[in-house]
């Protein structure tokens, strides 16, 4: 999962990404509406964290303009203000849910995975694929009935990986879904997290290499472990 975090107040922004990514999720961090607006029209999130108290475009506006785009992206607002009106007035303007500061971090992670999940709702809650179980809500992988432990970023990866359901992932979007803004396009991160990610799981190998294009799920014959 990748969320875009909006809020003009550095501190809490920096401690709500750092918060998130020790839970295997990406986030890129957006102080004002104006930078909210390009950060959504380059890069594809799945959720925006937006404060309604921002510079430049308000998270209203913001929010309004996510709701135009069609993208179907779920919104959590975050505001200091906890009347029962200006929380009606957010969904009326499009949003999802809803907090309160302060809040705990624990309670920000819930109410994301929630929100994804309810916009995956036509996919299912658990992963099954050739043997391997992986359960996006607990954290869990199984793989023939044997628990597999995984790194958050590897996680993170074989996540992507089996949600395209067979298609192919390319190291690219990989690093975009996995990682955030900051990581390096030409690091070798992705390469390296999918071979350990591919000893982790063990033989057979489930994850295929397609040359020159990315990285796929095999649902049938045992994938090529090949160059990673």
């Amino acid at each position: 999962m990748r969320v875009l975090i909006v809020e003009d107040e550095v501190l809490m922004a920096e401690a709500i990404r750092d918060g998130l990514r020790l839970e295997a999720i990406a986030a890129d961090i957006a102080g004002d509406g104006d930078t909210a607006l390009e950060l959504i029209d380059v890069n594809q999130y799945d959720i925006a964290v937006l404060d309604r108290d921002i510079p430049g475009p308000s998270g209203d506006e913001v929010a309004q303009r996510i709701v135009a785009s069609g993208s179907g992206m779920p919104i959590l607002m975050l505001t200091a203000a906890d009347r029962l009106d200006d929380k009606a007035s957010g969904f009326e303007l499009g949003a999802d849910d809803y907090l309160t500061k302060p809040f705990e971090l624990r309670e920000l992670v819930l109410r994301l995975r929630a929100l994804d999940r309810r916009r995956a709702h036509h996919r299912p809650p658990v992963w099954e694929v050739a043997g391997l179980r992986l359960d996006p809500f607990r954290r869990e992988v199984y793989r023939d009935g044997r628990y597999v432990a995984l790194t958050r970023k590897q996680f993170a990866v074989l996540e992507v990986l089996v949600a395209a359901q067979g298609g192919v992932v390319s190291a690219e979007e990989l690093l975009e879904r996995a990682w955030d803004e900051n990581a390096d396009p030409f690091t070798n991160a992705v390469r390296i997290t999918v071979s350990a990610l591919r000893k982790r799981l063990g033989a057979p190998w489930l994850i295929a290499t397609v040359p020159g294009v990315g990285y796929r799920i095999e649902s049938g014959a045992a994938a090529d472990e090949g160059s990673p």
